[in-house]
């Protein structure tokens, strides 16, 4: 009996993957203006505040990770401007930190992307603000010495699609629905 319950617990490790836990990651964000080009942005960076990658052999197949909101910051300002856009950013204009502290992506699917960098097109579900909608990106996946890392190309996603509206009299014409966003995270 204790071998066919070891026998199941190694077979459920093989068929689910073996999960890694992030400890590097970097997430940058452009948001845009009027016009979106440089000139009429601002960028910054959020922190991962945990997540996984789950591997089955040397394949990414899953992972989860959680975006820490609190931690949002505009890295193109600095000062007064700096702290005035990231409180900016954190209240009930764009992302309200109190009520929504973190966002969730979680991997539904990976396959082969026909780009030679960036050889993946990784779906999933993001959550902020309570609402959910799958994304694709294309990403670069490597894994060697028990180290698996993703780095996104640079992508798009609506930010409407996740109520990050801006609450103003002009309400949404002075800001653009596309926000920018790079990921690169690395699990051991």
């Amino acid at each position: 009996m204790k071998k066919i319950f070891l026998l199941a617990v190694l077979a459920s490790g093989l068929a689910f993957g073996q999960a890694k836990k992030v400890v590097s990651s970097d997430v940058q964000w452009w948001g845009y203006k009027i016009a979106k080009s440089e000139a009429s942005s601002h960028y910054g960076t959020v922190k991962v505040k945990s997540g996984e990658m789950v591997m089955k052999g040397n394949q990414l197949v899953g992972g989860t990770f959680v975006l820490d909101m609190t931690s949002i910051n505009a890295t193109d300002l600095s000062g007064e401007y700096q702290q005035k856009l990231n409180g900016h950013l954190k209240n009930g204009d764009f992302f309200e930190v109190e009520k929504y502290p973190t966002a969730i992506f979680k991997i539904t699917g990976i396959k082969k992307n026909n780009d030679k960098v960036y050889n993946s097109l990784v779906t999933g579900n993001l959550t902020v603000k309570g609402k959910t909608n799958t994304i694709s990106f294309p990403a670069k996946i490597t894994y060697a010495n028990g180290t698996v890392s993703l780095a996104s190309k640079k992508f798009s996603i609506d930010r409407q699609k996740f109520d990050v509206a801006y609450k103003s009299t002009m309400q949404d014409v002075l800001v653009k629905d596309d926000m920018d966003l790079q990921v690169k995270v690395t699990a051991k």
